[in-house]
């Protein structure tokens, strides 16, 4: 799993038709003090969340694992959007 913040969105409109419906957001990985890092993954939103912000993205082999994504060859999704991230005894800002 990575913590990031939605950076942007992917539009197509040639994709292969299993992605059809799909909203893809890029998502930058951040640190557990809320700093960016340089990578950066394309993730299938499956819970709709928006520009700005923070979320938990599985990768591999869990992107597959639910129910919507069981027979796509994703590599990337967003499971959940973070509201409160508290690390070693204090609340993180995340903007």
């Amino acid at each position: 799993m990575m913590l990031g913040k939605v950076i942007g969105n992917v539009v197509s409109v040639i994709k292969d038709e299993n992605y059809n419906g799909l909203k893809l957001m890029v998502v930058q990985e951040m640190d557990m003090e809320g700093n960016f890092k340089d990578n950066f993954v394309v993730s299938a939103d499956l819970i709709g969340v928006g520009i700005d912000e923070v979320v938990m993205v599985a990768n591999g082999t869990p992107a597959r694992a639910t129910e919507e994504t069981k027979d796509m060859g994703l590599d990337s999704i967003i499971v959940a959007k973070i509201e409160t991230l508290i690390y070693k005894d204090r609340q993180l800002k995340l903007e």
